[in-house]
C-alpha cells in the first residue's frame, strides 16, 4: 500500500514538473529578449525541468520588461531634474570637441549614447590591482569636495577595508562620499561594513531591481556591472577591477589576477560622472550634488564614454563591439575573460579576418565559471577555424576587457564579450583615440601575448569525447550565460 502511494506521488511529481516546465517554456518564448535565448530556455525547461526550473526563476523569469520600463521612466525623470547640469555639461564639452573626424563611426557612438566625443583629456593605463588601487586610494585621500565609488563586487577583506577606511576618512573631513554597490555582486558584503560607512556619514545605496517579491529579490539580470570612481569631478577611474583581495592576486587558484583599469582626467570625466548620477537616481530617487566641471587637459586625447544597459532603446554594447570591429583596418586585439559572443559580433570578427585585419583574441586558461569556460572553448575553436588568432593567458586568470584598434584607438571598460554584458548588465567603456595611448596599450598586450599559448584546433579535436560533449551542451546555454 505504501509502495503504491509513493509510486503515485513520484509519478504525480514528475508530471507536475514537466507541466510546469512546459508552462515556463511558453513564458520564456513570450518574454525572452532574443530568439536564441527563448530556444535555450525552452529546450532545457521542457527536457530538463528538474535542473532548469530553479535557474529560470533566478536568471530568466524576467519581469524584465517591467524593469526596463521603470528604468527608462526613472531616466526621463532624472534628466528633467538634472537638465540644467546635463545641458551645461554637454554644451561645454561639445564646444571643445572635434566630433567625428578621427574614427569612422564615432558620430554614431555619440548619437547612440547621447554623450559627446570630447577632446582635452588625459588617459593613463593602470595595469593590475596594485597600480589601480594605489591610484584610486591616493585620489580619494586628496579629495576636497566629493567622492563617487561604484563597484559590482566589494568584499569585506583587506582591500575592501582599505577602501572603507579611505571613504570614512574623507567623510570625516566633510567631503561628500557616495557609495553605490550591486545587490547581487555584493551579496556577501557584511552589514557591519555598510553600517560602518553609514555611521561615518557616507551615503550608501544598494543597486537593486526595485522589486520586493521573493522570486525577484535574487534576479540576476539587470545587474550593475560598472566599476566607477570619481574624485571632485576632475579624475575618474574605469575598468575591470572590483574591490577585493582576489583583484590584487591574493587568492589562489586564479592568482595572479590580470586586469586593467584606466585613470581619466579632463572633459570625459563629466560624462562618467553623469552615468553614476543616473544610476544613483534609479536607486534613490535623488539627484546627487555633483556639480563641478573638469578642467581642460594639455594632452588633448579624444574620448567617447559608452554606457550601456538593458534599458537602452538600442543594444548599445553590441552596437559598440560591432562598430569597433568594423572600424579596424589593420589590427584588432581583444582581451576578454568570457568569450561567448552573439552571432552579429562573431560574424563581424570573421569578416575582419577576411578583410586582412590582424585579429587576436586573448582569453583565460583557467576557468572561474565552468559552464561559461566550456562554451567559450567551443567558440574559441570556431574562431581559430575562421582564422582568428586565439591565445590563452598562462600565469593566472585574465579579467581585463580591452580592445585595440589599428594604431590610434583603444577601449577599456567593464564589458565582457558575452550575452550578459551585451544585453543584460549595466556596463561602461571608455574609447580613447590617441596614438600614444594606443601604443601603451599595444605594449601592455604584447607582454600579455608573450605569456600566452596559442589555441589550435587540437584543443577541441583531440579532446576526449566527453569534454567535447560538455562544450557543445554548454554552448546551448550561450544566449543566457
Amino acid at each position: 500500500m505504501h509502495t503504491e502511494i509513493l509510486r503515485a506521488a513520484i509519478i504525480s511529481f514528475i508530471a507536475l514538473m514537466h507541466l510546469t516546465g512546459i508552462a515556463a517554456a511558453a513564458h520564456a518564448a513570450l518574454t525572452s529578449r532574443t530568439p536564441q535565448g527563448a530556444i535555450a530556455w525552452a529546450v532545457s525547461l521542457i527536457f530538463m525541468p528538474y535542473l532548469a526550473l530553479v535557474p529560470y526563476l533566478i536568471f530568466g523569469r524576467t519581469k524584465f520588461s517591467g524593469y526596463v520600463a521603470a528604468r527608462r521612466a526613472r531616466n526621463r525623470q532624472f534628466y528633467e531634474h538634472a537638465s540644467a547640469l546635463h545641458q551645461s555639461t554637454m554644451a561645454r564639452v561639445e564646444a571643445e570637441a572635434q566630433v567625428g573626424h578621427m574614427l569612422a563611426g564615432i558620430q554614431m557612438l555619440a548619437k547612440l549614447t547621447g554623450l559627446p566625443f570630447s577632446r582635452s583629456n588625459e588617459v593613463r593605463l593602470l595595469i593590475n590591482g596594485e597600480a589601480t588601487f594605489a591610484a584610486i586610494l591616493a585620489a580619494i585621500a586628496a579629495a576636497k569636495h566629493y567622492v563617487i565609488v561604484q563597484f559590482f563586487i566589494v568584499h569585506d577583506d583587506g582591500l575592501g577595508r582599505r577602501l572603507k577606511d579611505a571613504l570614512i576618512s574623507r567623510a570625516g573631513e566633510g567631503v561628500k562620499v557616495y557609495f553605490l554597490y550591486d545587490g547581487i555582486g555584493c551579496h556577501n558584503l557584511s552589514e557591519s561594513y555598510l553600517e560602518g560607512l553609514r555611521a561615518a556619514g557616507v551615503r550608501v545605496q544598494e543597486f537593486t531591481t526595485r522589486r520586493r517579491k521573493l522570486v525577484n529579490r535574487y534576479q540576476l539580470n539587470f545587474r550593475n556591472h560598472r566599476k566607477i570612481a570619481v574624485v571632485d569631478g576632475e579624475r575618474a577611474f574605469v575598468g575591470g577591477h572590483n574591490a577585493g583581495d582576489e583583484y590584487l592576486g591574493l587568492k589562489p587558484p586564479l592568482s595572479p589576477w590580470r586586469d586593467t583599469h584606466i585613470e581619466v582626467a579632463g572633459l570625459a570625466v563629466a560624462s562618467i560622472q553623469l552615468i553614476f548620477m543616473e544610476d544613483w537616481y534609479w536607486a534613490t530617487g535623488h539627484v546627487p550634488e555633483l556639480h563641478r566641471q573638469p578642467a581642460l587637459r594639455r594632452r588633448n586625447m579624444h574620448c567617447q564614454v559608452i554606457p550601456s544597459g538593458p534599458a537602452d532603446e538600442r543594444e548599445t554594447c553590441k552596437y559598440f563591439f560591432v562598430q569597433a570591429i568594423n572600424s579596424a583596418h589593420t589590427r584588432l586585439w581583444i582581451t576578454t575573460p568570457y568569450f561567448v559572443p552573439d552571432e552579429a559580433v562573431f560574424t563581424a570578427l570573421k569578416l575582419a579576418v577576411l578583410r586582412g585585419v590582424d585579429v587576436r583574441l586573448l582569453i583565460p586558461s583557467r576557468p572561474d565559471h565552468y559552464i561559461v569556460f566550456n562554451a567559450s572553448s567551443l567558440y574559441a575553436y570556431e574562431a581559430v577555424c575562421a582564422g582568428i588568432k586565439v591565445y590563452r593567458y598562462q600565469p593566472g586568470f585574465i579579467h581585463e576587457k580591452v580592445i585595440l584598434m589599428d594604431q590610434d584607438a583603444a577601449a577599456v571598460g567593464s564589458a565582457n564579450l558575452d550575452n550578459r554584458s551585451l544585453r543584460l548588465n549595466f556596463e561602461i567603456t571608455v574609447l580613447t583615440v590617441d596614438k600614444d595611448f594606443a601604443a601603451s596599450v599595444e605594449t601592455m598586450l604584447k607582454e600579455d601575448f608573450a605569456q600566452s599559448v596559442g589555441v589550435t584546433r587540437d584543443e577541441y579535436e583531440q579532446a576526449p569525447a566527453l569534454r567535447r560533449l560538455i562544450m557543445n551542451v554548454a554552448r546551448l546555454f550561450a544566449p543566457i550565460l
